[in-house]
């Protein structure tokens, strides 16, 4: 085995290819290709190729996978090839912006002509050329290994189907009834630490609540939401919306809490989750 790593070549895949169909072992694949055993495991799982419509084509075929390893490359150096976008999602990653926010407002702004994904942002976090900057202590949990993809919780699982802005009701969305509430969080610039801003508007009204938050761990954030609308009528709390930060991922604090558990169960409330992390999409901003 050569001590000098290099990248897998179409020729490489290719003859892992065959080995995979001849069901050869990691180790003798390994050996095979002159590679450490966890460089075979790792570009097998990577470069599967799934197909769920006709399963009995899923397999690893060398062709498909290298085109993969292509586009992979290409996703991550567009960060690199574009330096004044770069710049911008390292600015916003160290004003803790999550990626799914960084890349929801450059696509609803209009701000970057090219376009980036959350994923990308990731990889560029977790990249070999860029880990040093450490922007990982930025993120919602500032883990300094990103989790096996198997082991990610969806993006979607905290806010369920039943609770997307689409299924808010449409007397809501037309502001006709006072007592429905939009909530975004207000992050500030890196000097200000973590601290931050709850801003929830009353779309009837446009009345304003601002609550201050010293980090933004959901569960803390949604607490004092509770405490401030706790002591209000049922008729002035009857629902929530708010976008899929991390911050809010604790909404169902709300149908726990007993204190407001009187208005749950006589006015029915509906708490919405918008489908992007641009405050442009909800109409009260």
């Amino acid at each position: 085995m050569s001590g000098c790593y290099s990248q897998l070549t179409l020729a490489d895949r290719r003859l892992l290819h065959r080995l995979v169909d001849q069901k050869v072992t990691i180790n003798e694949m390994a050996r095979r290709l002159g590679r450490h055993r966890s460089t075979i495991y790792r570009e097998i799982r990577r470069n599967t190729f799934h197909d769920r419509e006709l399963p009995q084509y899923t397999g690893y075929f060398g062709t498909i996978a290298d085109q993969l390893t292509r586009e992979r490359r290409r996703r991550l150096r567009k960060l690199r090839r574009h330096p004044d976008l770069r710049a911008d999602v390292i600015r916003q990653l160290k004003a803790r912006w999550s990626p799914e926010q960084i890349a929801g407002r450059l696509l609803s702004e209009g701000i970057s002509p090219v376009r980036v994904s959350a994923e990308t942002i990731y990889r560029f976090i977790y990249s070999k050329e860029d880990y040093a900057l450490g922007l990982y202590q930025y993120l919602p949990e500032a883990r300094r290994k990103r989790r096996p993809l198997r082991s990610r919780k969806p993006r979607d699982g905290a806010f369920p189907a039943s609770h997307r802005i689409g299924q808010r009701p449409d007397f809501i969305g037309n502001r006709s009834q006072f007592g429905h509430w939009e909530g975004d969080l207000i992050i500030f610039e890196r000097p200000f630490g973590h601290a931050n801003v709850t801003s929830l508007v009353e779309r009837k009204s446009r009345y304003t609540v601002l609550i201050k938050n010293p980090s933004r761990h959901s569960r803390p954030i949604m607490d004092k939401i509770i405490r401030a609308f706790s002591s209000l009528p049922a008729f002035a709390r009857q629902s929530f919306t708010f976008d899929r930060g991390t911050e809010f991922a604790a909404f169902r604090a709300f149908v726990s809490c007993r204190r407001i558990q009187t208005s749950v169960k006589c006015r029915r409330r509906r708490l919405t989750s918008s489908h992007t992390f641009s405050t442009t999409s909800r109409e009260s901003a």
